[in-house]
């Protein structure tokens, strides 16, 4: 089961949901805004794409608004007060296997899974 966790206004995150539709893959869709990953789930999303600091939208809106450029602070921390923070979208296939932002190269592979 393919997981896309995003928010509904994204469009990256809308992007990744109609490149799986129109290859006919049935994902399951999570907006963060709504329901935000599990501690567990935050760490095999960050294991699988090269650490916790790759999770962090530094440059987003809410990053912006809290001000994490100016301030030391720990990534998984902050991702489990505000999911917000998270760059979208994170696509999951499976544990161990996952894609942040844009990246049709990897989404190809979990379509094909």
């Amino acid at each position: 089961m393919i997981q896309v966790f995003g928010t509904k206004k994204c469009r990256d995150t809308q992007k990744a949901l109609r490149f799986f539709k129109e290859r006919g893959v049935s994902v399951q869709f999570r907006d963060i805004a709504e329901k935000a990953p599990s501690p567990g789930e935050l760490d095999d999303m960050a294991r699988a794409v090269g650490g916790i600091d790759m999770l962090v939208d530094a440059e987003g809106s809410a990053a912006k608004k809290r001000g994490l450029a100016y301030m030391e602070y720990d990534p998984r921390e902050e991702l489990s007060r505000d999911p917000l923070l998270m760059r979208t979208p994170v696509v999951r296939a499976g544990k161990g296997q996952a894609s942040v932002g844009i990246d049709e190269a990897k989404w190809k592979l979990f379509a094909a899974l």
